[in-house]
C-alpha cells in the first residue's frame, strides 16, 4: 500500500497520540486505507477525462489546482483599500463559500462513510481510535482543499499588510474551517436522530440545496452590511450580523490592527474565537453519538411504495403519449429521484435557480422602491430560473448504475425517439416546473397578474430552450455512462447554452415593447415549440456513440 507523506508527517506527533492511549499503530493504518480509498474517488469538481488512470493518482490532489484558481479571486479583495472590515468580510464569505459548496459535493462520502463499518466495527478495536481516524481524516481533507484555495491570497497578504496580518489571517482560516466542519456534522447528526435509511439519504439532498441557497443568500448579506460614503466603505452595524460568520471572522483584523472598536466589533471578535472552540468541543462529545447514528444510512424504509407507484403511473399517462414512451418516463424520473450521485451534482443547481431570480430584485432595490421595481420589467428575471437546464441536460448522460445499459440494447425498443422525448419529458416535469411554478406564483403575487402572459412565455421558452439543449447528450444515451467520464471539454460546452438564455430574454423584452406583443410572441413561441419538438428528436441506433 502507498506509503503518504501526510502520514509521515503525522509520524512525528506520534507521542502526542501514544500519551492519550491511542493505538497509534491501527490508527495510522486505518488513515492509509482511508487516504488510498480516497485516491480512487473523483471529486465532484475536477472533470476527469475517460482515459485509464493509474491506480496510485489520488484524483483529488490533482483537482487542487482549481481550487488555487480560484483563490486568484480573492488576490483583488486583499489589494482593494485598507478597510479591513470590508476586506475580509468578502474574503471570509467567499471562502466560506467555495469550501462549503465543495462540501456539498465531495464531503458527505467523507463525513457519512459506513463502508468500514462491518470490517471495523467487528474487530477488537478501540471506538476511541476508530473516531479519530474519521476526524483526522476530516482534517487532511480539509487541510488541502483550504491550502490550495487560500495559499495564494495568504502569500499577497503578508507583502501588502504585512506577517502579523498574514499571521491573524491564518489563525482564523484554522477556526473557520472547525466551524465548518462542526456545522456541517452538526446539522447531519440532527438529521440521523429522526431520520433512517432512504428518507434520510433524500433529506440530505434537499439539505444541500438549502446550503446552497443558504450560502447564496448569506454572501448578498455580507456585501448588504456596508455602504460607500465618499469612495469609503462605512459600516452600518446591525443585530443580523451576529448570524453572518464572515463579519466575525472580519472584525479581529479591525480590532487589533486598525485598533478600532466598539461594541459590535468587540462581540464578533469574541464570536469569532469562542465559537469554533465551543463547536469543536460539543463535535468531540458528539462524534461516538454520530458514529453509531449513522448505521442508519444502511437500512432502508419499508413503506408501501404501491399509491406512490400508482400516482406516478397516473402522471405518465397523462404527459406521455404511447406506452413504451411513457416506460421510459417512468425509468427517467426513477432514475433522477434515487440516482445518489445525479441528484448530488444536479440538486446545488436547482437551489441557485430558485434564488438567482431574488438576487437580481434584491440588488435592484439599492437603487429604487419596491413599487417603481412592481411596475418594471424586472419579472423577466424570471429567465435564470431556466439557467439550471444544461446542467442538468449534460448530467442525464450519467449515472452511477452505467453498466446497466446493456438494457437498452435488449429491449423491444421500436422508435429511439420515445427514449429521449420520455427522459426529457421527466426532466421537465420532475426538475424544472416544481421550481418554476414555485417561482411563478411568488412573481404574480409581486409584480401582478399582469404578467400571466410572460410566465407562459418564460415556460415556453424554457421548454424550447431544453429542446436545444438536447445536441448536449444526443449519440448517447441517457444513464449510460460513468460519471468517472465526464470529459474536461464537457464545461465548455455549456457556456453557449447559458449565453442563449440572454437571447431569449432579449427577443422576449423587445415583443414588450409595443401592443399586444406578448401574445404575438406567445403564439409564435407556441408554434416554435411544436415544431422543434417534432422534429428535434429523430435518432437511430446508429448515431449512437
Amino acid at each position: 500500500m502507498k506509503e503518504f507523506r501526510t502520514l509521515r508527517f503525522l509520524d512525528f506527533f506520534q507521542w502526542i497520540f501514544t500519551k492519550q492511549g491511542i493505538d497509534y499503530r491501527i490508527l495510522r493504518r486505518i488513515l492509509q486505507v482511508k487516504l488510498t480509498m480516497d485516491g480512487r474517488r473523483v471529486p465532484t469538481i475536477f472533470n476527469q477525462s475517460s482515459k485509464k488512470q493509474k491506480e496510485d493518482n489520488n484524483r483529488f490532489i490533482k483537482s487542487l489546482w482549481i481550487y488555487a484558481l480560484y483563490g486568484l479571486f480573492l488576490v483583488p479583495i486583499m489589494l482593494m483599500g485598507n478597510s479591513y472590515l470590508f476586506q475580509m468580510s468578502l474574503t471570509f464569505g467567499v471562502l466560506m463559500f467555495i469550501i462549503m459548496t465543495s462540501m456539498i459535493s465531495d464531503f458527505s462520502s467523507v463525513l457519512l462513510d459506513v463502508r468500514d463499518r462491518n470490517i471495523l466495527h467487528t474487530k477488537p478495536l478501540d471506538k476511541r481510535t476508530i473516531s479519530l481516524a474519521k476526524t483526522l481524516h476530516i482534517c487532511i481533507y480539509l487541510f488541502f482543499l483550504t491550502a490550495a484555495i487560500a495559499a495564494i491570497p495568504l502569500a499577497v497578504s503578508i507583502f501588502s499588510h504585512g506577517p502579523l496580518f498574514a499571521l491573524l489571517f491564518l489563525g482564523e482560516i484554522i477556526l473557520m474551517d472547525f466551524l465548518i466542519v462542526v456545522l456541517t456534522a452538526i446539522l447531519y447528526f440532527t438529521i440521523l436522530r429522526f431520520f433512517d435509511g432512504e428518507k434520510l439519504k433524500d433529506i440530505i439532498n434537499y439539505v444541500q440545496i438549502g446550503l446552497s441557497i443558504g450560502l447564496a443568500v448569506g454572501y448578498q448579506f455580507v456585501a448588504r452590511s456596508f455602504e460607500l460614503v465618499e469612495l469609503d466603505m462605512v459600516f452600518n452595524p446591525a443585530w443580523w450580523q451576529f448570524l453572518i460568520p464572515p463579519v466575525w471572522f472580519a472584525a479581529p483584523f479591525q480590532l487589533f490592527l486598525e485598533g478600532r472598536g466598539g461594541a459590535y466589533i468587540i462581540a464578533f471578535t469574541i464570536l469569532a474565537f469562542a465559537v469554533p472552540v465551543a463547536a469543536l468541543f460539543i463535535y468531540s462529545k458528539m462524534m461516538p453519538a454520530f458514529e453509531q447514528n449513522l448505521q442508519k444510512l444502511s437500512s432502508h424504509s419499508g413503506k408501501d411504495k404501491k399509491t406512490k407507484q400508482r400516482y406516478f403511473n397516473w402522471e405518465a399517462g397523462i404527459v406521455c403519449r404511447n406506452s413504451e414512451e411513457r416506460a421510459f418516463y417512468r425509468f427517467a424520473r426513477s432514475m433522477m429521484k434515487t440516482e445518489r450521485d445525479f441528484k448530488l451534482k444536479v440538486y446545488p443547481a436547482l437551489g441557485f435557480s430558485l434564488i438567482f431570480p431574488f438576487i437580481f430584485i434584491f440588488n435592484q432595490l439599492q437603487f429604487g422602491t419596491f413599487e417603481g421595481i412592481r411596475e418594471s420589467k424586472w419579472y423577466l428575471s424570471l429567465y435564470f430560473s431556466v439557467l439550471m437546464i444544461p446542467n442538468i441536460m449534460m448530467m442525464l448522460k450519467y449515472s452511477g448504475k452505467f453498466k446497466g445499459a446493456w438494457l437498452y440494447r435488449t429491449a423491444p425498443v421500436q422508435e429511439l425517439r420515445n427514449l429521449y422525448t420520455g427522459t426529457i419529458k421527466a426532466l421537465i416535469v420532475r426538475l424544472f416546473l416544481p421550481i418554476y411554478i414555485l417561482l411563478s406564483i411568488i412573481f404574480i403575487f409581486l409584480f401582478g397578474i399582469r404578467i400571466v402572459e410572460d410566465i407562459f412565455i418564460i415556460l415556453l421558452s424554457g421548454i424550447l430552450y431544453t429542446i436545444i439543449g438536447f445536441v448536449l447528450i444526443k449519440g448517447t444515451l441517457p444513464f449510460s455512462h460513468s460519471f468517472e467520464a465526464v470529459q474536461e471539454s464537457d464545461g465548455w460546452k455549456i457556456i453557449p447554452f447559458l449565453l442563449l438564455i440572454g437571447l431569449f430574454l432579449g427577443v422576449h423584452f423587445l415583443f414588450t415593447l409595443f401592443n399586444y406583443g406578448t401574445y404575438i410572441y406567445l403564439v409564435l413561441l407556441s408554434m416554435a415549440v411544436l415544431i422543434s419538438w417534432k422534429y428535434s428528436f429523430k435518432t437511430t441506433w446508429e448515431d449512437l456513440k
